[in-house]
This record gives structure tokens, sequence and C-alpha cells, in this order.
């Protein structure tokens, strides 16, 4: 007969040690569990790991004896045996920002359907934690790492070469990726944004935009293609930059700076819908109507951008695909499979709705 009391080492409110320090105290063990649930340690390491492995009596024992301990498995030492940590690391530069919420989710979704779970990292727009971030992700060496953008610091890239994790690089593109790329051109968003307020006859276009550095190439891009066109003022495309993550505030203030510059601009591109929101309600608490008076682009079209009055034009990116590619890419590198085409261009689309 076996005792189901338990043992010294496992209290029986099954709450253990926690009035005591755990470095201390120590944490319920496999070995608590498998004595409490009357079998050998290896029995019950089989139960939680290769269920099918063990009679459907003795996983009923082993899930019971987990249940009243609280016991959770320790994946790192199962990874540690298996070389598979199960994890992959994502590293946005802001949690908070919108724009980046479908590929978090699409990653998320994607990688929890072949058994991988999702480590989230903020890097910062700065890049200022970055290196330090890195380091730390590779200690831990998940199966693999999906950056926001592409690296640029050397020390980073470096290390996360001589790693050998998978590390797919997204919401950019670059001749030289460290691994697998699944991105667009900022450069050429730019440039067809001003090709399409040309299309529209619009003579005097502004910018206000983040001052990290896509948000910039994109702004720069879009100023000297406006040039080109013959859209600039007498000293160029007005700018006005702004600290990212951006704010509706920050709209609001930059259409009035830019107005004290330049009173005749007829066209403004934001470096995303937030700020786009914030010109749109500085122009019209002025009585300037949108699109007659000024037109208004933004990016990322975000949820509220087609609910707006006038809706908003705006840039898409599928996040959903990038998502999902990067996933596949993970995941198929996980298991052997060769990557026929690891650099991807997904593209972008010019949304038309009325503020252009």
């Amino acid at each position: 007969m076996v005792d189901t009391a338990f043992p010294p080492s496992v209290p029986a409110d099954a709450e253990p040690r926690r009035r005591g320090s755990r470095k201390s105290a120590g944490g319920i063990t496999l070995r608590d569990v498998a004595q409490l649930a009357g079998v050998a340690p290896i029995t019950a390491s089989r139960a939680l790991n290769t269920p099918q492995a063990v009679s459907p009596r003795v996983l009923q024992k082993v899930r019971e004896a987990v249940e009243r301990t609280g016991y959770v498995p320790n994946l790192l030492a199962g990874g540690l045996a298996s070389s598979k940590s199960r994890l992959v690391a994502v590293v946005v530069p802001t949690v908070i920002g919108p724009v980046f919420q479908g590929i978090v989710h699409t990653l998320t979704e994607t990688l929890a359907a072949a058994g991988y779970q999702v480590m989230l990292g903020q890097s910062g727009y700065e890049n200022s934690r970055e290196d330090a971030l890195l380091e730390a992700i590779i200690g831990r060496r998940p199966d693999g790492v999906v950056l926001t953008g592409i690296m640029r610091s050397p020390e980073a890239r470096k290390r996360l070469l001589a790693s050998g994790i998978p590390v797919v690089e997204t919401w950019d593109l670059t001749p030289n990726p460290i691994d697998m790329l699944v991105g667009f051109s900022h450069e050429e968003i730019g440039r067809e944004v001003a090709r399409y307020l040309h299309r529209l006859g619009r003579k005097r276009v502004a910018v206000v935009g983040g001052r990290d550095e896509r948000s910039q190439r994109r702004m720069n891009a879009f100023a000297e293609q406006a040039v080109a066109l013959g859209m600039g003022a007498g000293d160029g495309v007005p700018m006005h930059g702004v600290v990212a993550p951006t704010t509706l505030g920050q709209g609001r203030a930059g259409l009035v700076e830019l107005l004290q510059r330049q009173p005749a601009i007829d066209a403004v591109f934001c470096s995303s819908d937030l700020l786009a929101l914030g010109v749109m309600i500085e122009a019209q608490a002025r009585g300037m109507a949108i699109p007659r008076q000024l037109a208004l682009v933004g990016f990322g079209d975000l949820d509220f951008a087609r609910d707006l009055q006038p809706q908003l034009t705006t840039v898409r990116i599928d996040g959903t695909a990038i998502g999902q590619r990067a996933a596949r890419f993970i995941i198929d590198r996980a298991n052997g499979v060769e990557i026929a085409q690891p650099v991807l261009d997904v593209g972008f689309s010019i949304i038309s709705r009325h503020s252009a």
C-alpha cells in the first residue's frame, strides 16, 4: 500500500517554504513529487515528459502529486538535455507601441502552436540597452531570436553570429542580414508617399517624424523625393522631429511649429498614425479643412485610422505576414529544414482614404 501522506520535505498545506527564504529552504523537487506519488523519480520524470511511456494509473498519481505540491518542472534542465529551450526571444523597441502589436501577437500564436513560448524584450529606440539585452538573451540560449529592425551594433552582431542561434531580423531591409530577414524598405515608403502626394497636386509638403533611425530614413527619403518633384519650399521640406515612441500631443505641437515656419504647407507626412491624429486635431482646431487645405498621411494603419473624420490615409505594413513568416523561419530551422529564401520583402500599401 502506497503511503499518500506528504513526505517531510513536502508540507501538507501544499505551499512549501513560503515563510522562509527560497535560498535556504529550497523548493519542491521532482524527488518530492515522486515520493508523494509512490513512484521512482525516473518514473515521475517519464510521466511529466513522455506521459505515453507510463500507465494511466501512474500518470494520474503523478499528476495528482504535482497538483498538490504546485511543482513546476525545470524546463531549463530538460532543455539542456535535449538542446532545446522551447523559447524564442522577440526584441521590440517598445512594448507600448501599437504598431508592433500585430507582429508580436502573430509570433506568439504561431510559435505557441508549434510548442514554443515567446520571451519579450524591450530595446528602446536609441539602442542604448540593446547590447546588454541581447547578451542576457544569448546567455539563456533560446531556440531563436526575432529582432524588430536591423542589428546595427557590431558587438551584438558578432555575438549573435557566434552563438549559432537562428536569428530573424524584421521591419527593415539590408543586403547583409545576420541570418534571415522579413521586412520592407523604409526609404521606398518615403519616396512612394511623396509621389502619391505629388499625383494629388500638392505643392508644399512637410514632415512630422520620430527621431529614431528607421523613421528618419523614411522621412529623409520622402523629403528628397519631394524636392526632386518640386514640392519643397525655398529651403527644402520643413521637418519637425520628435522623440520616439511618438504621441498625439507631439503631432499637435509639430503642426504648430511647422505652420510658424511655413504657413503655406498643404500636406504633412507623419511617421506614425498617432502623430497624424495629433496633426489632424490641431488642424481642425485651427479651422483648417482636411484635405482641401491640408492633406495628411500617417504610417501604421492602426485600427482608429478608418474611424476618424475624415478617415486617415496611411501606410499599411502587414505585421501578421511578417510575424507568421518569421515564426516559420525559426520553427523550420529548429527542425533542420533548409530555408530556400531567407530574405523576404513583404512590401507595403498606401491606404487611400479621405485625409489625402
